[in-house]
């Protein structure tokens, strides 16, 4: 057994709890690194210290966002900064999250509503509602028209992934804000001026999507429009292989919810070791603020340990390089990014891993190519029928 002496010496290593008296004069890293000292608090400094963490060590960031973040600013007050300081490399978010963020840009506001002044006397007055947020129901009705008239343009007659997607409608709305005047861009836009690529991986649930569906209905014939479900998933894992292996080779995830937009990201590490058997290490610091309780059995709350456990974040992320910040993004995260960007060293070249997929997509190839003989065991299963059986027709 070992000593009590033994047994303490962890503990005389610990940092003390000795917070300074507040002046009001502590510029914002100061104060979350003197005055938050436990609980929740410690978990946000934790946090900071990790988002200064994957700028210092130069890490690919991708950041997943769920929840009605758009309608709500978020992108505004904090991530659209974050991309111009070249801090974001890669989003995932919903496909909701882009709709909504065109409200604003073709003239339509988001109010502040009371979440108890009654959602049928709402419903009269054509108000939809977003639980303290609302807007008129012709925003919805109009940014159909919107994107509905850029899908038909003919560099979207094709199949094509979800970042070939979304930097198509960014190319065209960034025409379209400089044409109006817009001052405060969109997320789509601000993502394809600095080459961020955004991945949706329910691209289906989504309104802009929705409008795809009714155009393919109306002119079967040259709505060509098409998401390769398929080659959007691969190309996550080649994003994230392609930055393992080329500047930094740190990857960091940043992650505002939970929800598609985590798994989407998280499980580019299984496929590339589990099922692709390209050797990788899984994120090198995993940050997660949610309010989800981690005992439920939902992916939306699990911790960096049990992601380890599936190969999604590394050894490093789980001993020294994650945490679990138990609160609601929009309480804390414009507290977090305006201590971040209040430091001038925060900033950095845009990593453009937009302009990169092709690249990493081959690079990919080429290792998965290596693999053939191997990958090709795994195609079939002792009993299970195949297409190659002709006993295995299903009648």
């Amino acid at each position: 057994m070992p000593t009590k002496s033994q047994l303490r010496k962890p503990f005389q290593k610990a940092r003390t709890v000795d917070p300074r008296p507040i002046t009001g004069r502590e510029p914002p890293g100061d104060l979350l690194r003197n005055a938050f000292g436990a609980y929740v608090g410690r978990q946000e400094r934790t946090a900071y210290e990790l988002m200064r963490r994957s700028m210092e060590e130069d890490c690919s960031i991708f950041l997943t966002l769920s929840g009605a973040m758009t309608p709500a600013g978020l992108h505004q007050s904090c991530l659209i900064p974050l991309i111009e300081r070249g801090i974001i490399s890669a989003l995932t978010t919903t496909g909701a999250n882009l709709y909504h963020d065109a409200h604003r840009i073709i003239g339509h506001g988001i109010r502040e509503v009371n979440p108890n002044a009654g959602d049928l006397q709402l419903r009269l007055a054509r108000i939809i509602r977003i639980y303290d947020l609302g807007f008129w129901e012709e925003a919805l009705l109009d940014t159909d028209k919107l994107f509905s008239a850029l899908m038909q343009g003919p560099d979207y007659q094709r199949k094509m992934t979800t970042p070939e997607f979304h930097a198509l409608l960014g190319r065209d709305l960034s025409s379209m804000e400089k044409a109006l005047g817009v001052s405060q861009p969109s997320l789509l836009s601000a993502c394809f001026r600095h080459a961020v690529p955004i991945f949706v991986g329910a691209v289906q649930d989504g309104s802009i999507f929705l409008n795809a569906v009714k155009l393919k209905r109306l002119f079967p014939e040259r709505f060509k429009f098409e998401i390769d479900i398929n080659d959007d998933v691969y190309l996550m894992a080649a994003v994230q292989h392609w930055a393992r292996n080329h500047g930094s080779r740190r990857l960091a995830i940043w992650i505002l919810g939970g929800g598609v937009p985590k798994n989407y990201t998280l499980q580019g590490e299984p496929l590339l070791d589990q099922i692709l058997f390209v050797p990788t290490s899984g994120f090198d610091i995993d940050l997660q603020i949610c309010v989800d309780p981690v005992d439920n059995g939902a992916l939306s709350s699990c911790p960096a340990g049990e992601g380890h456990t599936w190969g999604k974040v590394s050894m490093e992320a789980v001993e020294t390089g994650s945490v679990y910040v138990h609160t609601d993004v929009t309480a804390i995260f414009p507290w977090l990014t305006h201590a971040l960007l209040s430091d001038a060293k925060m900033k950095r070249k845009p990593k453009r891993l937009l302009d990169e997929l092709d690249a990493a997509k081959d690079f990919l190839d080429r290792a998965v190519a290596k693999n053939r003989a191997e990958l090709l065991k795994t195609t079939s299963f002792p009993g299970a029928p195949t297409r190659h059986d002709p006993e295995s027709t299903v009648r």
